[in-house]
């Protein structure tokens, strides 16, 4: 009996020990959230000698931080039980009237994680001074309490409460503990259905606003966006919040669950969704043309999804299950989980990501030089060159006045002047000064703008072989070459052909219109080439009858013809100088200069000139060729005769001459004194001296003019036009300058360098 005693008392007493430690363990706690004088120690290696709060000598290799969880709260002496005080009810706080409500008032009212008070209870028990709403001290921490605030910071939290809560530039810690008891006015008290709809609806739309006004602070848009999902989700027959998808949180509530649900339903994923998932998928990070053109990457995304997969991918439903969490803003609350219907959770799943990440790259790769342009200073979507840079999968999304007008005089042009125009007037429409020289960049503007509005345009450069100048001319036609334009072998070979043709036109400075019609017809009448290339070959004559020809550096590459091909090309000048009629003394002066050229005796032009007109019958001597004027009894015809001519003869030359004219610019003769850089050149496609300037300019991101005029006189080359030379070749290799001028400095752009080095 005794023993059984005395374990029965071993029992009790165990237990009322277990009951007081169990009672401290939660008193310790309560002073650990509450009390300031409870302190984290962090200890971490440092090389410092010097510590801070060190009271041991063994601390010198160790430095220490406070981490202070704020303000213990203040004993209130108010018994009221704490209530919602909804919109539009009207209370009165230390004199002050409010009608704003959306607040907890009271005195008494526990936070439900167990711990202290709810920190949104306005209690007016407690000691409160006036201050305006700037005001802030250190009691409003992260984590803010109206009730551990100080009597300054709780005056200054009504002030801003009396206000229409709007001011951007209020301390956020108020907004914050405003936003806390809306925070629990739905997580908890709506879910115990004590919220009706238009309620739940009105604090949706307060949410909404307090984003639009606070939403600059990440922290608070991230949990006002949670909030308004949650919303979304506990009551979705009363609030939508459509622009979800324009946020960028990795783990939004709302995409889950309607991806969750499209999956269980084994429906196609929207190219909405779709994109909402590349977003989200946490494991993919988006390239920088994707963030810097949002929206435009948005439309292309879902325009090339859809193309590729009509209504959508479907994906087969996975073994994990979705769960819906909810972490809250406030210090209060404590996170909770949303019963769920049992549904699939597919947004960790790597296969169909992998087909998004797909399209998305090729996106941004299409986007990258509209996004390059994006990051200049000053740039603007609605500038010419940011329109003409949007690839064609967003042709409608560039349509500015600008372009508008531009086709108006593009269309006027075509119709009453052949389409030839100025450069400088075309130029207008590019909204920018007009250059000194038409390089390799203005080029692509010209060619692009004209492109951008339907219109092809001559000189091309990627298929003409040549570029007009700034006081030139160019020639515009409608619908252009098209985006998947490739030129034929007798595309080339006709083009070599006009050139030459021209040439000979134009030796008098006056173009008659039979040696015009010629030409024509050679073009006209060649079966191999395609509309669009003759279309486009019809404009590139306009444009080199109506440009001067240049024949420097042709007589290195004549040399290279052999005897026939050499008289073939001399009967197609003759015959282009014969096509008017008549051969003035200035026609055949330049005829001797040409065969000269081709390494011809100049003596034949005179008996080729005999041989064709008598040949053909088409021209005859009106006099001794003593006059050196010929003349037709009627005008001269282009019959078939003369078409067989250029098919015969034309035919085994045409291709040695798309190997001759090639290029428009002047080209001197190289000498000795150039071979050596030959290499060099061949494997970086610049010369010696520009890519040693090149290679000392990416030592640095930024020079002084004065330094690279100084790296210039060493290596014998000018400031201007070197720069002008370095871009030109870094947009031929990547399409963009690596080289940037502003003022006196000179900028070096080091991605593009990685871009051009491979």
């Amino acid at each position: 009996m005794e023993f059984l005693l005395l374990i029965g008392g071993a029992v009790i007493i165990w237990y009322v020990i277990k009951t007081m430690a169990t009672s401290s363990k939660q008193q310790v706690q309560e002073n650990n959230r509450l009390s300031p004088d409870n302190e984290i120690q962090v200890t971490m290696t440092t090389s410092q000698r010097v510590v801070a709060n060190s009271t041991r000598d063994d601390d010198d290799d160790l430095a220490t931080f406070s981490i202070s969880y704020g303000y213990e709260e203040e004993k209130s002496t108010n018994k009221t039980p704490g209530k919602w005080v909804k919109s539009g009810e009207s209370i009165t706080i230390k004199g002050l009237s409010f009608t704003g409500g959306n607040i907890y008032f009271g005195g008494k009212l526990s936070s439900l994680d167990g711990y202290g008070t709810e920190a949104s209870l306005v209690d007016d028990s407690l000691k409160i001074e006036n201050k305006p709403s700037a005001f802030e001290d250190e009691s409003l921490g992260y984590w803010p309490k109206f009730i551990s605030l100080t009597p300054e910071g709780r005056g200054a939290f009504l002030c801003w409460l009396s206000s229409d809560r709007s001011d951007p530039d209020k301390p956020l810690g108020y907004v914050f503990i405003y936003f806390y008891g809306i925070e629990r006015r739905i997580i908890f008290d709506s879910i115990k259905q004590s919220v009706d709809d238009s309620e739940f609806k009105a604090l949706f739309e307060e949410v909404l606003r307090l984003k639009g006004i606070y939403g600059s602070s990440r922290s608070f848009s991230n949990y006002s966006i949670r909030l308004l999902e949650i919303m979304c989700l506990l009551r979705p027959h009363v609030v939508s919040y459509p622009d979800f998808e324009k946020t960028n949180q990795r783990d939004s509530l709302l995409f889950k669950y309607q991806l969750a649900t499209a999956v269980n339903e084994e429906k196609p994923i929207s190219a909405e969704l779709a994109l909402r998932w590349i977003r989200f998928y946490p494991d993919n990070n988006l390239k920088k043309p994707a963030r810097r053109c949002g929206y435009e990457f948005s439309q292309m995304f879902k325009r090339l999804y859809s193309k590729k997969y009509g209504n959508g991918i479907v994906v087969k439903p996975n073994k994990t299950r979705l769960k819906i969490e909810y972490f809250p803003a406030s210090p209060s609350l404590r996170g909770i989980t949303l019963p769920q219907q049992d549904i699939p959770d597919p947004s960790n799943l790597k296969g169909p990501v992998n087909k998004l990440i797909a399209i998305a790259d090729e996106c941004t790769a299409e986007l990258d030089a509209y996004s390059r342009y994006l990051a200049k200073p000053d740039a603007s979507r609605t500038d010419i060159e940011a329109v003409l840079l949007l690839p064609d999968e967003l042709s409608d999304l560039g349509t500015t006045p600008g372009l508008g007008e531009f086709k108006k005089w593009a269309d006027d042009a075509i119709l009453t002047k052949k389409g030839l125009v100025d450069v400088d007037e075309f130029w207008t429409y590019t909204e920018s000064p007009l250059p000194f020289k038409i390089n390799k960049k203005e080029a692509d503007l010209i060619q692009n703008l004209a492109q951008k509005a339907g219109y092809g345009i001559a000189p091309d450069t990627r298929y003409h072989h040549a570029k007009t100048s700034a006081d030139g001319k160019l020639v515009l036609f409608p619908e252009g070459h098209g985006k998947y334009f490739e030129p034929s072998k007798a595309y080339s070979e006709m083009g070599m052909v006009l050139r030459l043709g021209a040439m000979v036109a134009t030796i008098d400075s006056h173009v008659d219109q039979a040696e015009t019609n010629l030409l024509t017809q050679l073009i006209d009448h060649d079966t191999n080439l395609s509309p669009t290339e003759k279309q486009s070959l019809h404009a590139y004559l306009v444009w080199r009858l109506n440009t001067p020809s240049n024949i420097t550096g042709l007589k290195a590459r004549l040399e290279t013809l052999g005897k026939t091909e050499k008289a073939a090309v001399s009967r197609i000048l003759v015959g282009v100088a014969m096509a008017d009629g008549k051969i003035n003394p200035v026609e055949i002066k330049q005829l001797e200069k040409l065969y000269t050229l081709l390494g011809l005796d100049k003596a034949l032009v005179t008996g080729d000139i005999h041989g064709m007109s008598s040949s053909k019958a088409g021209l005859r001597p009106s006099s001794s060729l003593s006059e050196t004027t010929f003349s037709a009894p009627t005008s001269f015809q282009l019959d078939e005769s003369i078409l067989a001519i250029h098919e015969s003869e034309t035919k085994d030359v045409q291709s040695m001459l798309g190997s001759i004219f090639v290029e428009d610019e002047p080209t001197s003769e190289s000498d000795e004194s150039t071979k050596g850089s030959t290499n060099t050149e061949e494997e970086t496609g610049i010369d010696k001296q520009h890519y040693a300037l090149f290679e000392s300019l990416i030592r640095k991101d930024k020079w002084t003019r004065e330094e690279v005029e100084a790296l210039c006189r060493d290596l014998g080359l000018m400031v201007s036009g070197a720069l002008e030379t370095i871009n030109d070749w870094s947009f031929d290799k990547v399409d963009a300058a690596v080289l940037e001028e502003d003022g006196e400095a000179i900028y070096v752009d080091q991605e593009i360098v990685e871009e051009i080095e491979g």
